[in-house]
């Protein structure tokens, strides 16, 4: 079915939305919508891909594969689970790889990129989110409970919600620490 695209006037800039963005883990509990998920992953097909491959995959968990995710951590990790519960919506991203390794690493890090793409978007519509990696998804059963395909990488976990408080602005490296200009 083909997606309608409804283009909102943006409430902020991409300037802004880089650097107001925050990791949040105390939300609302009503889940995300799936009407502003969809658009969320309408941005996210946007990433660049070397090859079009378009290797992003989102899965959008709900009360069964919660439940079986959590079952899981449980098993992995005694009292791990209740972190599951902290945001009302949860989304596994992850890359379908192709080729060879070369390649598999520029699905992966595209995939990365787009799954960046949903929390800035997501930001930008008054949500709040956070990327956790998570060697659970890992699992076979997980992977399996999941639906992940053996040709698939996981790259984390994102939790998705209306923010329940402000979070600090984090310090950061300067640009001199981290950029270096050859000749």
């Amino acid at each position: 079915m083909p997606v309608t695209l409804r283009y909102r006037k943006r409430t902020m800039d991409v300037t802004t939305a880089i650097h107001t963005r925050r990791t949040h883990k105390a939300f609302e509990s009503e889940p995300v919508d799936r009407a502003t998920l969809r658009e969320l992953f309408e941005l996210a097909r946007w990433a660049p891909n070397h090859r079009l491959t378009n290797p992003w995959r989102f899965r959008v968990l709900g009360a069964q594969s919660r439940g079986d995710l959590a079952r899981e951590a449980e098993l992995d990790a005694p009292g791990s689970a209740q972190k599951l519960d902290r945001a009302p919506t949860l989304v596994v991203a992850s890359a379908k790889l192709h080729g060879d390794p070369g390649e598999q690493r520029e699905d992966l890090l595209a995939a990365a990129i787009a799954a960046y793409l949903v929390l800035l978007a997501a930001h930008e519509r008054g949500l709040a989110g956070y990327w956790r990696t998570l060697p659970l998804l890992e699992k076979p059963a997980v992977r399996a409970a999941l639906a992940i395909a053996p040709d698939e990488q996981t790259i984390g976990l994102l939790h998705l919600g209306r923010p329940r408080q402000a979070q600090r602005v984090p310090d950061r490296a300067a640009v001199g620490e981290i950029a270096l200009f050859l000749d």
